[in-house]
């Protein structure tokens, strides 16, 4: 039976009713539509479907939706502005961080929860903030170096 939800996405209320077995993930991408998050593993060991709930990163195939009923919720679509994307997108962009992209939504969430707590975040802090997020195309370097630039663009900006 279908319970009633209502979440914050992106800054738009959404009132839905939702099974209560369906996870966050499955109402982001298939009641909402935002596709930008993508389905991985299914099991929170990839990253993948990595959505900040209230500033925190989860993964949103690990939450149930009713269990974000009232909550802030933030995805890779809702990080950039009117088409302009966000620094840490440009980074990794810029450097490279990105082969077949499909990991890419989740690596640029983690990052931003990472910068919006540490914003001078040192390689040990990236890695450790990165470790949920496995890439299969590439190794690691790029992405670190990215995370780098996009702490000096925003530092530069003064965009977070």
């Amino acid at each position: 039976m279908k319970r009633e939800l209502r979440i914050r996405v992106n800054g738009d209320l959404y009132h839905l009713f939702v099974e209560p077995h369906r996870t966050l993930l499955e109402v982001i991408r298939e009641e909402i539509g935002l596709t930008g998050t993508k389905k991985g593993c299914e099991l929170g060991e990839c990253g993948a479907c990595t959505v900040l709930l209230d500033g925190r990163p989860v993964n949103s195939c690990l939450v149930l939706a009713h269990e974000a009923d009232g909550r802030e919720i933030t995805t890779i679509e809702g990080i950039s502005r009117g088409g302009d994307l966000h620094p840490i997108q440009r980074a990794f962009v810029e450097h490279g961080a990105i082969q077949c992209g499909f990991c890419t939504p989740g690596m640029i969430i983690s990052t931003k929860a990472l910068l919006d707590r540490d914003p001078k975040a040192g390689r040990r802090e990236i890695r450790n903030a990165l470790k949920g997020n496995l890439c299969r195309c590439t190794g690691y370097i790029k992405i670190t170096e990215a995370v780098e630039a996009a702490e000096d663009m925003m530092e530069e900006g003064g965009r977070r």
